[in-house]
């Protein structure tokens, strides 16, 4: 039988009473209370009744007590199992994630779950399930996300560059152009065509969902330009892109400007878009942006926008269908400035 564990003689029955009464923790006040009644000459079995539980549990809480003090009979949080990975571990998994997988050393071109346990039982000799290591990867902040496509051939410092030098870009032009506002403009071209694309949906888990898919080529090409600050734009829908629609283009663009105001149209490289036939309106001014670069360009995440709320999963009957719909969807744009905004503004371009 256990030796009697004598009580902390710095606090009194009355004490713990009061404290009791100011405490909000229901399970600290029932133990403030069941001391108390040692503290008052009753025996442990008394404490115990009072308490409702049994003597190892009161002998549990006067030890809490005697090391702590009150808190220490305050409900703590478990401390739950030791976890199966530690901080080192963890860095080295989370450079694996970063890094991705070599094809030739791991077998796989990306990483799933059951690649990265192997991977984990190859490296540390510890071995580990796929819900545990999902857990763990929600924990250091990974989420298995799309990647976004970018050009094989892209100069590393390219975006880097241009975002830096940006500003002074936008001040020399405004220089040498009379007093009045700058308007930053982002144009791009989209082609909608019969051969349509198809969303993520909802549904049932081990099911796949089918949507109609057409293989005919008829298309068109929405010419898109949006000032995201301002939450305005202007588009034209044309059969093909060349330097005559990008010419009509401009002129709509144009007449979107504001009285007195001149836009800076950030554009990429294509050849109708920096085409010696090009008719430039006088309040505008070009700026390619550079090659091979197009994430720079807020209007492809336009276009991502307008195909999954209402461009793809549909069958276009005609040319004219297309058209139709995609007036439709850019007038629904457009009926929304929040949304150009929200899509469109960088902090590196706006500040």
């Amino acid at each position: 039988m256990a030796a009697a564990v004598g009580l902390r003689d710095d606090l009194t029955a009355t004490d713990l009473r009061r404290l009791a009464q100011s405490r909000r923790d229901a399970g600290q006040v029932r133990r403030l209370l069941t001391l108390a009644v040692i503290y008052d000459g009753g025996s442990r079995s008394e404490a115990a009744r009072t308490g409702g539980v049994g003597l190892q549990t009161v002998r549990d809480w006067v030890l809490r007590f005697n090391r702590e003090g009150p808190d220490g009979l305050i409900d703590g949080k478990a401390p739950g199992g030791r976890p199966r990975l530690d901080a080192n571990q963890r860095a080295a998994l989370a450079a694996a994630v970063e890094s991705g997988p070599i094809p030739a050393a791991h077998g796989v071109v990306r990483w799933r779950l059951v690649d990265l346990v192997q991977w984990i039982r190859d490296e540390f000799a510890v071995s580990i399930s796929t819900q545990t290591l999902s857990r763990e990867l929600r924990a250091m902040g990974y989420r298995k996300l799309s990647a976004r496509p970018r050009h094989h051939a892209q100069d590393a410092d390219a975006i880097p560059t241009f975002k830096k030098n940006f500003p002074a870009q936008v001040a020399a032009i405004r220089a040498a152009l009379p007093r009045g506002t700058i308007e930053l403009w982002w144009q791009d071209e989209a082609r909608v065509g019969q051969k349509n694309g198809i969303t993520r949906r909802w549904a049932k888990r081990g099911t796949r969902p089918s949507a109609p898919k057409d293989q005919r080529t008829t298309s068109a090409y929405i010419y898109g330009a949006i000032c995201p600050a301002e939450g305005k734009g202007a588009a034209l829908v044309l059969p093909r892109c060349n330097t005559e629609g990008m010419t009509l283009h401009l002129a709509e663009i144009s007449a979107a400007v504001a009285p007195g105001a001149h836009a800076v149209l950030i554009l990429d490289q294509a050849g109708w878009h920096l085409s010696a036939g090009l008719i430039i309106p006088a309040n505008i001014t070009l700026l390619p942006l550079p090659a091979k670069c197009p994430e720079l360009n807020p209007v492809e995440n336009v276009w991502q926008f307008m195909r999954d709320n209402w461009l793809s999963n549909r069958i276009f009957k005609s040319y004219d269908d297309i058209l139709d719909h995609c007036c439709f969807a850019w007038s629904r744009l457009m009926d929304q400035p929040w949304r150009i905004m929200s899509i469109g503004l960088r902090q590196w371009a706006h500040g």
